[in-house]
């Protein structure tokens, strides 16, 4: 099995954990149920750590921008207790990003409140190419990293010119994306698909940036139309997995065409204690799975697998296993 490992860049963030009684109306008011935590957040944070857990000895390489304050320390400090990752990528200045999480008690969904903080100005400039020696980049969230976000007069946009930087190295690319609300996906999402091999999001994210409506009226699934999304994904660009997920389960189109699924699981009552990770993990158990060289069903397995630890926790990575306790747990589960 290659060494090189995986390198995880984009957002540092700093997540404030509030459990609430239902989410107010305007005007309205609700109640904070229990303690406010702190953990930390963001794509470069959950995923790396995510990984760092599930394979100690998967060498790993943080490459983001981190708050010179105590936040910022806060999150350098998390990723410091997990010795493969490595940490000389990381920028510190500025203020660091921050998100309040307003997490539901009643229903399980939550809302973010996302101050974008030092996060805004990462860049390619902050990447040493020379010193870059990976077998995949994943980064994200798109829509969520300005400088990266912004226009670009050859590849679309910034985060289009990176990646295809990453892939003119040799290197394998992974996005993902941040649920929006707004008309930007088209503009902003759409030109790094044409240099991304790993395409992992949720069905909201599907839909904004195909066009392909998967959810309905009612907020469920449009099953049936899971096919053509994942197909329009392929074609904007995506050269080897596309992949949509979702508590109902994952889906994914893969290199060959071929199309694989799998159920999402039915957790017992009480089970879940936080979703505000659950994403992801499964993201960051495809990305594994994919270094592994393992098939697209299997990779589906251990990424449902990921976020059935995940949602064990109120946090976004304090409950993810190493990859044999979480197989351990998708069997019992299944």
């Amino acid at each position: 099995m290659n060494k090189k490992g995986i390198a995880v860049a984009g957002n540092m963030i700093v997540d404030m954990l509030y459990p609430i009684n239902g989410f107010p109306g305007p005007g309205e008011l609700t109640t904070v149920t229990g303690d406010v935590s702190r953990v930390t957040g963001g794509c470069l944070c959950n995923d790396v750590i995510d990984l760092a857990v599930l394979d100690p000895s998967l060498p790993l390489t943080a490459l983001g921008r981190v708050g010179a304050d105590e936040a910022g320390e806060f999150v350098l400090n998390e990723l410091r207790k997990y010795p493969n990752i490595n940490m000389d990528g990381i920028k510190v200045g500025g203020a660091t990003s921050f998100t309040l999480v307003m997490a539901d008690e009643i229903s399980k969904q939550r809302s973010f409140y996302q101050y974008r903080g030092a996060n805004a100005f990462f860049c390619e400039e902050d990447i040493n190419w020379d010193k870059l020696d990976v077998d995949m980049l994943h980064i994200g969230y798109i829509l969520l990293l300005d400088a990266l976000d912004a226009p670009d007069d050859v590849y679309g946009t910034k985060m289009a010119k990176l990646l295809a930087a990453a892939k003119k190295r040799g290197i394998k690319t992974s996005i993902d994306v941040v649920t929006e609300v707004g008309e930007r996906f088209g503009r902003i999402v759409t030109p790094p698909l044409k240099y991304t091999d790993y395409c992992i999001i949720n069905e909201s994210e599907a839909q904004a940036t195909t066009g392909v409506k998967l959810i309905n009226e009612n907020g469920g699934l449009i099953y049936d139309n899971i096919p053509a999304a994942l197909k329009k994904i392929k074609e904007l660009g995506v050269s080897t997995w596309a992949v949509i997920h979702c508590p109902q389960g994952g889906f994914g189109l893969d290199e060959k065409g071929e199309f694989a699924e799998i159920k999402g699981l039915s957790l017992p009552d009480g089970y879940i204690k936080g979703s505000v990770g659950a994403g992801d993990a499964f993201c960051s158990g495809m990305l594994y799975a994919a270094w592994r060289g393992m098939g697209i069903k299997d990779a589906l397995e251990l990424g449902t697998a990921a976020a059935a630890c995940s949602l064990s926790r109120p946090g976004a990575t304090e409950g993810m296993r190493p990859y044999p306790e979480a197989m351990s747990l998708y069997k019992s589960l299944r």
